[in-house]
């Protein structure tokens, strides 16, 4: 087992490019995940080398990491081009891959040679929800396994009790409602493979749901969108649990959209870090510094829910709408003729700006449900008060519940006060006074443990006026140069002699030369923990199924070793190579009939009839697994109705 106790606490941020990246790190993030140029399981967020090696070089101002995900399952063609990348990234100064096919494990030790040593964190695709799981990843070289979302607390712990590398798990953002990376909607309806970064999003689209019979129970609902994750108050839980990174959802999310999250998760970080008596520290450096106050209800959500954590079911889903509904700001209480101005009664709990009052701007957006329950949104050209004038809105009515999904002053106030990211640095001075000059000495350690030195000349001159003198050096001293922030601690003088007389500028001075000799040593990262770390390093004595299922997303045939190696006789292809017909194409613990009422164990009633999802002529039988509590969504053995 691994003498280390993990302490460090990390709040990784989402970033589609370098640009959201820095940002996110300003805001408070430890950890960045972002994709390279290819295999980023996001075919619309990919990045530059060139990119990737600057936001690596930001990041480790701080010591920050940067993950690179590489997290799409390969193809034999692309097995170069992956090694390629790879190679790439670690010379950019990557801390980090995060992988779900395991041909990148063969790749790896092809090129450990070249001294490629990039630790390799296990991608939520690989649907670890079980210690045997987590114990087999580990095995295979895996240094960090990143959970599945739908895992309960007690759940998580039995993990932790059976490995020793760390776990990290999604805190924020949309939720997946399959399994992660055993989801084969998108590649089956559209021929786009959420495995491969195209994800057409089947499970936000609208769906009839039908029973046994034909009956429509429900028509035109997002049946399958759950709402988005929000586990905030319960960081602390999964701290205790054994979790050591915090991730948030959401390269494809724009800048406000981060900025806001992390500032709001790194504030909820800090209290749990500042409380814990020494148990807990954050896994990066600097102190960042207001600016903006966040919000998380006035930037893109579904609603919210703290899914499984506590090993009970609530109501997850979403059934309006897959789309960001926004904040409840009241409801409309005048309508004008024309449709094109409308009045609001604020609702109890708004509070928009500091006066408490509602505030309204120009060119906000708001949403409505129809009473055809269809969400409707528009936007406002002029707002004054509570009314808001816009172009005319048919389907409005007295009564209707607004919500505000765009607030403009929101976004302007976090675009004009972006927080700032400071480096602590303590300065001691010492003073001499050799009987014909001054010297000063001026010895400075950062946060992080590095030490810088300066010594000059002060002159000859004695300050008249020693306390006003003494002042100067601290507040001229203990002010920011480039990411660091000075503070002097002490000021101490050789035989209690005077101080000498010293302009701004001089001072100045100093605080530069020890913000330049800081630079000239590299942040000291805390270190990460890598494969080499761990004990185990084979999978021989683990029990291994003989037969690998499609689910595996064996796609190549370096990973097809893998398994092979482990003891598996027989390793079935993944779902985009064969397309198989009849199969589960989502597995979830979400369930249809508990969010409708419908399941027996709720209603005491006998056994409930079967159902099924139409969407645009297909139609998809559901399969309830009431032993596990999930449900699974098939192809129809009757076909395709049109």
């Amino acid at each position: 087992m691994v003498d280390r106790k993990i302490r460090e606490l990390e709040l990784l941020a989402p970033a589609r490019n370098k640009d959201i990246g820095i940002a996110a790190i300003g805001c408070g993030a430890d950890a960045v995940y972002i994709a390279g140029p290819q295999f980023g399981a996001r075919q619309a967020a990919g990045n530059s080398i060139d990119d990737i090696r600057e936001l690596c070089r930001y990041a480790h101002l701080y010591g920050a990491r940067i993950f690179i995900t590489l997290n799409t399952i390969l193809y034999d063609t692309e097995l170069e081009a992956a090694r390629q990348q790879m190679e790439a990234v670690w010379q950019a100064g990557a801390d980090a891959l995060i992988v779900q096919d395991l041909a990148v494990l063969k790749i790896a030790e092809a090129i450990r040679k070249d001294g490629f040593s990039l630790p390799l964190h296990a991608s939520t695709q690989c649907a670890i929800r079980t210690p045997a799981q987590a114990r087999f990843y580990e095995d295979l070289g895996f240094s960090r396994l990143i959970l599945e979302r739908e895992l309960s607390l007690e759940q998580i712990r039995a993990i932790r009790e059976a490995v020793d590398c760390e776990l990290e798990c999604f805190v924020h953002g949309a939720l997946c409602v399959c399994y992660s990376g055993q989801c084969y909607m998108s590649e089956a309806i559209t021929g786009r493979s959420a495995n491969r970064g195209a994800c057409a999003q089947a499970c936000r689209s609208l769906y009839d749901l039908e029973d046994g019979a034909g009956r429509t129970l429900m028509k035109d609902k997002a049946l399958l969108s759950l709402k988005d994750l929000n586990l905030k108050d319960r960081l602390s839980d999964l701290a205790q649990a054994g979790i050591t990174s915090f991730k948030i959802e959401g390269r494809l999310k724009n800048i406000s959209y981060v900025k806001n999250i992390v500032r709001d998760y790194s504030l909820a970080l800090d209290r749990i870090t500042n409380s814990s008596g020494g148990a807990f520290c954050r896994s990066s450096y600097g102190k960042v510094s207001g600016r903006f106050v966040p919000a998380p209800d006035k930037t893109f959500n579904r609603g919210y829910t703290q899914l499984f954590i506590d090993g009970r079911r609530g109501k997850w889903s979403t059934f309006d709408s897959a789309k960001g509904m926004g904040e409840e700001i009241g409801t409309v209480s005048y309508i004008s003729p024309e449709r094109n101005v409308l009045r609001v009664r604020p609702a109890p709990h708004v509070s928009g700006d500091r006066s408490g009052s509602l505030k309204l701007n120009n060119g906000d957006g708001f949403s409505f449900v129809s009473r055809r329950s269809e969400v409707i949104g528009f936007r406002a050209d002029v707002c004054n008060g509570t009314e808001i004038r816009c172009k005319p809105v048919p389907e409005i009515f007295i009564g209707a519940r607004l919500f505000r999904n765009i607030d403009t002053a929101f976004e302007k106030e976090i675009d004009n006060n972006p927080p700032e990211r400071e480096i602590r640095v303590a300065v001691e001075l010492c003073i001499r006074n050799s009987g014909d000059k001054f010297t000063i000495s001026a010895q400075a350690e950062s946060e992080d443990g590095r030490n810088a030195r300066y010594i000059s000349d002060a002159g000859t001159q004695e300050a008249r006026n020693r306390e006003r003198m003494e002042s100067l050096f601290t507040l001229q001293l203990g002010k920011s140069t480039g990411h660091y922030r000075f503070e002097v601690k002490r000021i101490l003088c050789d035989n209690d002699c005077p101080l000498p007389l010293m302009s701004i500028s001089a001072i100045n001075g100093i605080r530069r030369e020890l913000a330049q000799a800081l630079d000239r040593e590299p942040c000291r990262n805390r270190p990460l923990l890598n494969r080499t770390d761990l004990v185990r390093g084979s999978t021989e004595h683990l029990p291994f199924p003989s037969s690998i299922s499609y689910k595996a997303n064996v796609a190549n045939s370096l990973a097809r070793q893998v398994y092979t190696g482990a003891g598996a006789a027989d390793v079935e292809s993944a779902f985009e190579l064969t397309h198989r017909q009849n199969i589960e194409l989502m597995r979830t613990r979400y369930c249809i009939r508990h969010e409708t009422g419908l399941c027996p164990k709720q209603t005491g009633k006998g056994p409930a009839t079967d159902l099924y999802l139409v969407n645009n002529g297909r139609r998809f039988t559901l399969h309830f697994d009431c032993r596990e509590c999930e449900m699974a969504v098939l192809t129809d053995s009757r076909g395709s109705r049109k």
